[in-house]
């Protein structure tokens, strides 16, 4: 746990008074609470009169496309000459939902180059903290969206935390915690949630956003990974599902659409583990979701030149579909009696 002393509040305070020219960043894949992070940080900057730039690397879920603010957003692999002019120009650059600068991908260099002091605010395991200028950072909240919340009380700045603000920060925290399914036993999660909704938050409209406007092939490569890319390894307690180049293909895959595909098979009372393995260019994307005390997150490190939650992390591997289902079975296989045990929710 990494907070703000009193006199780092004073500083930051100091640098969001003026004309600050301020760059926000978040990490490569961006998810709910990436996105729903940069956008309610995005409009309480500007209300504070900053001129605010929101940078993502590549494209975000089409879920997420509701959000306020999300059509000021640059993408990096889009718009690269703005997105560098923007961070050439910043005077300040928050670095939003990422623990080390690598997490930002083809932004990487660009933004070490940055001379600008970096603002860290954070959840996950083990942050680079000399990469940053000032670090918020803990891994006892349910999101980064929860912080960001807490940045603008430290602010003093509650008052203006109205509802576009609101909904933003609620699209981050439902969906880290899938929808207060995980990561959500924490009585202040809940007490946030329920000022924002006292701000005018309606969180059955923002979970119908979400979790309600699958397209027809969205749902059919669901049906499809379930019941003919899915691999089960009893003696592992682990599943595996994957995609190829040709499922994206024929199921006209769009950014998001395997989007929380990995948790279905820890619904098993016998799962403990659930891996996806994703086919992108040059590299297989790894998925990884746990249950109890198995950690994804040193897994992905070790192994898979990853890392995230102790019980949802990510990874690369460099080889093809057939040969990454071997490997991993074959990693796994050394942690074959960490993975032998039986939840007791009672």
């Amino acid at each position: 746990m990494y907070l703000l002393v009193p006199r780092q509040i004073s500083e930051i305070k100091q640098l969001l008074s003026g004309k600050t020219k301020v760059v926000l960043t978040t990490h490569s894949n961006p998810d709910g609470d990436a996105i729903g992070s940069s956008m309610a940080m995005l409009r309480y900057l500007q209300k504070k009169g900053l001129e605010v730039t929101a940078i993502v690397p590549n494209h975000y879920p089409g879920f997420l496309a509701w959000m306020p603010g999300v059509e000021q957003m640059l993408v990096y692999e889009r718009d690269a000459k703005a997105c560098q002019r923007a961070l050439g120009e910043a005077q300040l650059v928050f670095c939003l939902d990422y623990n080390a600068l690598s997490r930002v991908g083809i932004m990487t260099e660009i933004l070490k180059r940055s001379e600008a002091p970096r603002i860290l605010i954070d959840h996950h395991i083990e942050p680079q903290l000399d990469e940053f200028t000032y670090s918020f950072t803990t891994t006892d909240t349910s999101s980064t969206a929860e912080l960001v919340y807490d940045f603008m009380v430290m602010m003093g700045d509650t008052v203006m935390v109205d509802r576009e603000i609101s909904e933003c920060l609620y699209a981050g925290i439902v969906t880290d915690t899938g929808s207060f399914s995980f990561a959500a036993n924490n009585e202040k999660t809940y007490r946030i949630t329920a000022e924002l909704i006292n701000n005018g938050l309606d969180p059955q409209k923002i979970h119908r956003l979400i979790y309600d406007t699958f397209s027809e092939n969205r749902l059919r490569l669901l049906g499809h990974a379930i019941c003919n890319r899915m691999q089960v390894w009893d003696d592992l307690h682990t599943a595996l599902i994957y995609f190829d180049r040709k499922d994206l293909q024929d199921f006209d895959y769009q950014v998001g659409d395997a989007e929380g595909v990995v948790n279905f098979p820890l619904s098993m009372e016998k799962i403990n583990l659930s891996v996806m393995l994703t086919e992108r260019d040059k590299k297989i994307r790894i998925s990884f979701r746990s249950k109890g005390d198995f950690s994804v997150n040193d897994l992905a490190r070790k192994h898979f030149e990853g890392g995230g939650h102790k019980n949802a992390a990510g990874g690369n591997f460099y080889d093809t579909i057939p040969n990454t289902i071997k490997a991993v079975k074959q990693i796994l296989s050394a942690y074959k009696n960490e993975l032998n045990f039986k939840m007791d929710y009672r």
